[in-house]
């Protein structure tokens, strides 16, 4: 899926935004009848960075919450935890248990870990329902303010200003990864979560979904379709190789997210072996896993505190960088199609840049109540699937059968004197 569609869309897309240098809605005066491709692309990053931030005010309440010689979902010793709380040393014995035997009577399914009441119970406070809206929960709302403003202040002097955080963002991930990855693997069954992880069940393939959700993921992971990547590399200089940007970096990206795999299947190896589950059950799916598994490895790991704050740091700087590049997409999208005197002004850019982020928080304050986990969990699974296929099938013919193959190779050959082989052509 990366090599036949990740790679050749990333290609296309940021051959677009270099040669044309416009934003994602104005790049299609290519092909004026598509111009609402360039809308479409750009509400479904406006709806990404809707939620994104929310996710992000987890990242910083628990960066927050780590700053204490105990972290708080170490134990079930807390006013929030339920009977069905069980720390790791209160699980009973069964020296006979092993993760063959997950499918048999004897698994715990009504017992929850102390990280897992923690996101559930107290930083979400979660209702039963999404009918059920409950209070705003004031410490969500906070984070997520401070989050808006954050985008805002970075965002004020536009792409501009993401250059210089984008270094330490690219590196600090990898030594944090690193370091849960030997933290993890000194874990109980946490060879039984790698093994689980590296079992290729072959039978999936033959399910239509397995393919929707991979291309989806593909889609996801590189920003492609969401007008970003138009956006960012319209700031490029016209003659930047994006031959070696369009194989290297979706490469690096995929590559990272194998890794990482490994520190998400290493804890959740070990959260089987100790809830006696399947590794399949073991957490729920969904934007929470993050909150639920890494806490779990955190809290077992030396100095546990010190390694919280770093690693939320890294979720809160991972975060923000690609919320960053969501945002200045959609902005600076919309400043394109504003009247010529508010582009040239730089206090009317800065002062709708301002109500801009206002709007995306005030919005946002539906996902900070009691149920905000379900329509976070829902515009996650909506906003981020179908749509980005859409667009992109959409976008594919404008370009390749509207536009021309020819006449996009041209244009790239104007940039790098390089025109697209067979194989960029035809995926």
């Amino acid at each position: 899926m990366l090599v036949f569609v990740g790679m050749p869309f990333f290609f296309m897309e940021i051959a677009l935004g270099q040669y044309a240098s416009l934003g994602p809605i104005t790049v299609w005066k290519l092909s004026p009848v598509f111009q609402g491709l360039g809308l479409a692309s750009i509400c479904v990053s406006g709806l990404i960075g809707l939620y994104y931030n929310v996710i992000i005010s987890y990242g910083l309440i628990y960066m927050v919450a780590s700053m204490t010689k105990s972290l708080p979902w170490a134990n079930c010793n807390n006013t929030w935890n339920s009977d069905d709380c069980v720390g790791a040393t209160e699980w009973p014995a069964d020296s006979t248990w092993s993760i063959e035997d997950c499918n048999s009577s004897n698994q715990a399914t009504n017992t929850y870990t102390p990280a897992e009441e923690y996101f559930y119970k107290y930083v979400l406070n979660i209702s039963d329902g999404a009918d059920d809206a409950g209070d705003i929960q004031l410490m969500i709302i906070g984070a997520l303010a401070v989050a808006w403003l954050i985008v805002f202040l970075v965002l004020i002097k536009g792409v501009g200003s993401l250059g210089k955080v984008v270094y330490f963002v690219a590196i600090f991930p990898y030594f944090m990864l690193t370091a849960l990855l030997i933290q993890g693997m000194l874990l109980d069954g946490a060879i039984d979560g790698i093994k689980y992880y590296l079992t290729p069940q072959w039978d999936l393939l033959a399910d239509s979904k397995v393919w929707r959700d991979a291309a989806v993921q593909i889609f996801y992971s590189l920003s492609v379709c969401t007008g970003g990547l138009i956006a960012m590399s319209s700031f490029n200089k016209f003659e930047n190789n994006i031959r070696r940007d369009a194989i290297m970096i979706p490469i690096i990206n995929c590559a990272t997210s194998i890794y990482s795999g490994f520190v998400i299947f290493a804890v959740l190896g070990f959260m089987a072996n100790e809830k006696r589950v399947c590794i399949a059950d073991v957490a729920e799916q969904g934007p929470g896993l993050v909150f639920v598994v890494y806490p779990e490895a955190l809290a077992k790991m030396p100095v546990a505190p010190l390694w919280s704050i770093l690693f939320f740091f890294m979720v809160v700087l991972l975060g923000f960088g690609s919320q960053f590049s969501i945002i200045e997409a959609v902005l600076s999208a919309l400043i394109d199609v504003l009247p010529r005197d508010v582009q040239r002004s730089t206090g009317k850019t800065i002062l709708f840049r301002a109500i801009m982020c206002s709007c995306f928080f005030l919005v946002g304050i539906s996902m900070t109540t009691q149920a905000g986990i379900y329509i976070l969990t829902l515009l996650d699974q909506s906003v981020g699937g179908i749509p980005l296929l859409v667009v992109g099938l959409v976008e594919c013919f404008a370009l390749q059968w509207v536009y021309g193959t020819e006449r996009c190779a041209e244009d790239i050959f104007r940039m790098i004197g390089w025109k697209p082989s067979f194989y960029w052509r035809w995926c």
